[in-house]
């Protein structure tokens, strides 16, 4: 695999606050100004769903792998992501991500593997370690 890749996407002005994001073979996303900012629009993606959505995904994709290398047994997993945006220095940033993963492990023996590969996950994940907020893991291990 090459050290550099390039993820290249447009975004075009639709009307109002609401714009399409797009990149060559994907689907184009609607995204808007989220609802809590002046003609903010609901129900629509904003940049700061999809910055806290990126770290997300990022921490499942990244498990993924580890737990692929690491022969992990797992019956499912899934994660929550709380995106906290506050003025900071005057002004506004997503200063935190809480993620709280869940995964349901197959066997007594993984609960413990699970944990430690989910911590991996997210010290490795590109996206957190791209980002000056602090982002904090609260994950759960269950036994299925």
């Amino acid at each position: 695999m090459a050290d550099t890749h390039f993820y290249e996407t447009a975004v075009t002005w639709n009307d109002g606050r609401v714009g399409y994001i797009s990149s060559d073979g994907m689907p184009d996303v609607q995204v808007a100004t989220p609802p809590e900012f002046p003609k903010g629009v609901p129900n629509i993606w904003s940049p700061e769903h999809l910055l806290v959505a990126a770290a997300n995904v990022c921490l499942m994709t990244t498990f993924l792998a580890i737990a692929e290398n690491s022969n992990l047994q797992f019956n499912s997993f899934k994660s929550r992501a709380v995106g906290k945006l506050e003025k900071v220095d005057g002004r506004f940033m997503i200063s935190e991500i809480e993620m709280y993963p869940e995964i349901i492990v197959t066997q007594e023996k993984d609960v413990d593997r699970g944990l430690r590969i989910i911590e991996k996950a997210e010290a490795n994940c590109l996206i957190s370690n791209s980002l000056k907020s602090k982002t904090i893991l609260k994950p759960e291990v269950k036994l299925a």
